[in-house]
């Protein structure tokens, strides 16, 4: 087991729709393509002012006064000061304005909230650099890259907010994100109840630490969301990790395997833990990206792509060289829907608008998240979560030993029933979702769960193929930010 292996799984909940980053950290990432369909446009033609605020590098220490500049957008065309509400987007590991044009909820929520939309990039990603050029060069730089610090990046840019823009002092602010996002949202509600009156926190798993849930759940979702399809198709999957070996065996082997699966450059037998790797990073995503309706977040793809990926691997007892041409038409509906590439290259599967290095650090830092597969409840083969060895590999690539407990310490864990104003929603098909909250935890912690529904698909824009379930959720999600836009004028008006 090495680190990349987990990196790839510890990654995978960027963006507001999914998303996961390659195995080895440093890799370079094929880009973004932005929807072509217009039923998956991004957002809507998004209108935004770029701007930047002055923030401290170091929020907690005295002696440190380094400051950096933090790129923020903000909209506000349908903001009224008269009943209006700050709708904070808590960026997370990646340039903010990608998140922006991927969050379309927000942008269609606006008008009926009267909302000033604003989307906060997290230090260390996109142009919010501390150090620049030199913010990934050394351990001592990325010190200040915590959870801890970019939540006193947000509060500190909403009191900065309040301050400059006449008529936003007293206004409501609703904390809005996805993925590590929603983490982040859900965490600022209670680490800073008196900044937000509340959250949502999509698809976020704020439960995916020390063992607060089985290390194998997300591997085995992503199975589950297989075998819906078709009940050969994980079959397929776990009987071609074995066939891989046997084929790789011998350099006839490995120039046939290279041939079958059209790969951009030939395969040694060292490269085949990474071939590995790079297939199962291939389903984990198509799991977190199964939306109703063709999309193009990480990868052009058809609408429900795992039904169209298990066509080709229904039958798992074909021959061995059937099986492997079949996982290579699967993997060419992830990897070449579009049907542009002239070979597949293992060194890419996400967009560059991730922040992989940043994540690793964080991953290696407090992100501690374990993930373990048995291959029998899974469609993988065999992983065991081994923190000694872990933190071992984190040492060698950042001079730094995880903490797997601080998260827990930080923010409560399961504890978190004294906090008030936050909404947990998860889809049903998203492998993070084994770590999110699913049942209401108090009748202010909510959860709401969306059947059929992939990686946060209620921070997406809304589409005329979108499940019922999604508009439900939705439809609650706003009904829950007004009675949150009302109790906060109900108390104004009664201090005054």
């Amino acid at each position: 087991m090495d680190l990349g292996y987990l990196l790839f799984l510890l990654v995978a909940f960027l963006a507001p729709a999914a998303a996961i980053i390659p195995r080895p950290v440093l890799r370079t990432l094929g880009s973004l393509h932005l929807p072509a369909n217009p039923t998956s446009r991004p957002a809507v033609a998004n209108n935004y002012s770029v701007l930047y605020f002055e923030q401290k590098v170091d929020h907690f220490g005295f002696t440190f006064m380094k400051t950096f500049k933090q790129r923020y957008l903000v909209a506000d065309k349908h903001w009224r000061q008269d009943g209006g509400v700050i709708l904070f987007y808590t960026g997370n590991e990646g340039d903010i304005v990608w998140f922006c044009n991927n969050t379309g909820f927000m942008w269609d929520v606006a008008e009926e909230l009267k909302a000033m939309l604003v989307f906060a990039e997290h230090r260390y990603y996109g142009e919010s650099l501390p150090f620049g050029a030199n913010s990934f060069k050394d351990s001592r730089y990325l010190n200040f890259l915590t959870s801890e610090q970019a939540l006193a990046d947000f509060a500190e840019l909403i009191k900065h907010l309040k301050r400059t823009i006449p008529g936003a002092e007293n206004q409501p602010v609703i904390a809005i994100g996805g993925s590590y996002g929603g983490m982040l949202a859900a965490w600022f509600r209670m680490k800073y109840p008196h900044v937000v009156v509340g959250a949502l926190a999509a698809s976020a798993p704020i439960w995916q630490f020390e063992d607060l849930v089985s290390c194998g759940e997300f591997m085995k979702i992503v199975t589950t969301d297989f075998r819906k399809s078709n009940p050969g198709c994980p079959e397929s999957i776990r009987r071609s990790w074995g066939v891989i070996d046997r084929i790789s065996n011998t350099s006839h082997g490995l120039q046939w395997l290279t041939k079958a699966l059209h790969l951009c450059g030939p395969l040694t037998y060292q490269d085949i833990p990474h071939l590995k790797e790079w297939i199962s990073e291939s389903w984990v995503n198509l799991a977190m990206v199964d939306y109703p309706y063709a999309s193009d977040f990480l990868q052009p793809l058809p609408a429900w792509p795992i039904k169209v990926v298990c066509q080709y691997l229904k039958d798992p007892n074909v021959s061995d060289s059937r099986l492997l041409q079949n996982i290579f038409q699967a993997l060419n509906v992830y990897h070449n829907y579009s049907g542009q590439a002239k070979c597949l290259n293992i060194s890419e599967t996400a967009t560059s608008n991730l922040g992989s290095l940043g994540w690793s650090y964080q991953a290696c830092t407090e992100m501690v998240m374990p993930f373990c597969t048995n291959g029998i409840d899974d469609m993988f083969e065999l992983h065991l979560w081994n923190l000694e060895e872990f933190s071992d590999e984190c040492f060698k690539q950042w001079g730094v030993r995880p903490r797997p407990s601080w998260i827990t310490t930080l923010y409560g864990g399961k504890n978190i029933s004294s906090h008030s104003n936050i909404i947990f929603s998860n889809g049903d098909l998203d492998p993070w979702s084994g770590g999110g909250v699913t049942k209401d935890i108090t009748d202010t912690l909510i959860a709401i769960t969306i059947l059929n529904g992939a990686h946060h698909l209620d921070l997406r824009a809304n589409n005329a193929f979108d499940p019922k379930s999604v508009l439900l959720a939705r439809t609650s999600e706003v009904k829950y930010m007004k009675r949150w836009i009302r109790e906060f004028y109900g108390s104004l008006q009664r201090q005054h």
